[in-house]
């Protein structure tokens, strides 16, 4: 299934990321972790390019086609462009087709030290590719900004040139204050942006965690999580229990707002996403 034709359905759809596991045996790693998740009935899941980000996209795609044909789940696979020709991007896409991958996110990839842009300088450049070749494509988003762009205006027009150059739908970067993602959202549609925007949730599990995604992304945190923090510095367990459900409220705050998705950074543990289609389904948000 072409996840454009998600949210032309009845419903809010919810989606999942996950990320290949580590080790010699990803895919049979991985097949629990998908029997689990195809048990919540995500509107699809999203499978990151590769643990790590280290470019290699073969099991990333050996997940997506294990969870699409073992477990019938709508499955998109990240791809990066950093550093690729022409050439390279042609050869992945022609095994995601051949693993019958009709989904991708295109994405620029992060910043690595020794590797310079090739034939792509931003994901905008990569999604044309991409749709010519026959998928349904996606793009990033940023509700407080791109972390290397200080410009937010400058971020909503980069936003805009993605869905110009044929993206057909956003999945947004995390974020913990709703606020800000509402913010975004008005900006989005002033700018012209009419593509179905999904907003992606990550739970905190513990205050390393927390810290190493607001460097990475540039997410601001919020008085009441700073609270939380500080409460539960020397309990572990409470600090997890306290995220999922700082992040549960989150997503019934966006469902309440009638956002076009929903995206739950699950980490790879099921529980987490239970917990949040549990909370969504007992406010009503999802049937």
């Amino acid at each position: 299934m072409q996840i454009s034709q998600v949210f032309e359905r009845d419903g809010l759809p919810v989606s999942f990321e996950i990320f290949p596991p580590k080790g010699e045996l990803p895919v049979e790693a991985a097949h629990a972790l998908a029997a689990e998740l195809s048990m919540l009935d995500p509107a699809f899941v999203s499978v990151t390019y590769s643990a790590g980000g280290s470019g290699n996209s073969e099991r990333t795609i050996d997940v997506a086609r294990m969870a699409k044909d073992d477990f019938d789940l709508a499955m998109m696979a990240h791809l990066t462009c950093m550093g690729a020709t022409k050439n390279d991007v042609h050869q992945v896409l022609a095994a995601m087709r051949a693993a019958g991958i009709e989904n991708v996110l295109a994405l620029r990839g992060d910043s690595v030290e020794g590797v310079s842009t090739a034939d792509f300088h931003f994901a905008k450049d990569l999604i044309p590719v991409a749709r010519e070749a026959g998928f349904c494509v996606g793009a990033a988003a940023y509700p407080e900004g791109h972390i290397e762009c200080l410009d937010f205006d400058e971020s909503i027009r980069h936003l805009r040139q993605k869905q110009d150059a044929g993206a057909q739908f956003f999945v947004t970067q995390l974020f913990f204050d709703n606020a800000c993602a509402l913010r975004f959202l008005d900006a989005a549609l002033n700018a012209g942006v009419t593509v179905p925007i999904t907003f992606g949730i990550m739970p905190f599990l513990s205050k390393a965690q927390i810290s190493r995604m607001v460097f990475m992304c540039g997410a601001s945190l919020p008085s009441p999580i700073i609270k939380l923090l500080a409460r539960y510095e020397n309990d572990p367990a409470s600090l997890r229990a306290a995220g999922i459900e700082y992040a549960c409220e989150q997503l019934e705050g966006l469902a309440a707002e009638g956002v076009d998705g929903l995206h739950i950074y699950t980490m790879n543990q099921p529980a987490i996403a239970a917990a949040a289609m549990e909370a969504l389904r007992a406010s009503g948000a999802v049937v």
